[in-house]
């Protein structure tokens, strides 16, 4: 990423607040925290901040939901991420719906799978690229290419130096036909019959792992490759 983002949390509770700006990656943003409804729009008066985390308090919600439209109002482009505990259906409907959400997450969160989230919606809303990144948001997965570890529902499992390869390389090309010719250039140095079988067994490696979302899918482009897709 070549320029900070800045981010403004509104969040009432000072503590939760102090987190969030001490764990995120400070290096790529500019953390901001606003303690009630007014003081976050004043900032947005005042300031631009291309991406807002607002966390629903159901004794504000209505307040808090007419801050985000009135912050699209603003800047339509403004990054919109809600924070909330235990929603219900029609609130996260009317989020998506009304309120023009970027994204939803529910609480409790993985902190490494906000910082995830914001990286996902930056790359498709503002054309934003990390300069290294281990972290890959994976429809509910995060998967850790450094430390070599996949987390869904808060279970981390560790996986193999071969399947983090694959892995790392495909989420690279999220959504992108990746040829088999592509793939034993990069991952097994050399296209034999012999690697292009154990291609074919690590391909069905990974779908075994990423098969607790069924909202993710490795699709086989006959004769071509492959592509991982969020569906």
């Amino acid at each position: 990423m070549e320029k900070r983002f800045n981010i403004l949390i509104k969040e009432k509770d000072p503590n939760v607040g102090a987190l969030l700006q001490e764990c995120l990656p400070n290096e790529d943003f500019h953390i901001e925290v606003s303690f009630d409804v007014n003081e976050t729009r004043n900032k947005f008066n005042t300031g631009e901040y291309p991406v807002c985390i607002i966390n629903l308090d159901p004794a504000t919600i209505e307040e808090e939901f007419t801050l985000a439209k009135d912050i699209k109002a603003m800047n339509n482009h403004t990054v919109l991420i809600f924070l909330c505990h235990n929603p219900a259906k029609n609130i996260i409907l009317q989020a998506y719906s009304l309120y023009t959400a970027d994204d939803f997450i529910k609480k409790p969160f993985n902190l490494d799978e906000l910082w995830a989230r914001i990286y996902a919606i930056l790359r498709r809303t503002h054309n934003v690229r990390e300069k290294e990144t281990n972290l890959y948001h994976i429809g509910k997965y995060i998967f850790d290419s450094h430390k070599q570890t996949l987390t869904i529902a808060g279970e981390t499992r560790k996986v193999t130096t071969k399947e983090c390869e694959l892995l790392k390389y495909m989420c690279e090309h999220m959504n992108q036909l990746v040829e088999r010719k592509d793939i034993l250039k990069n991952i097994w140095r050399n296209d034999t019959y012999f690697n292009a079988r154990s291609m074919d067994v690590y391909i069905t490696k990974l779908r075994q792992l990423l098969k607790q979302d069924p909202g993710i899918a490795i699709l086989n482009v006959h004769g071509k490759g492959y592509k991982l897709m969020e569906m």
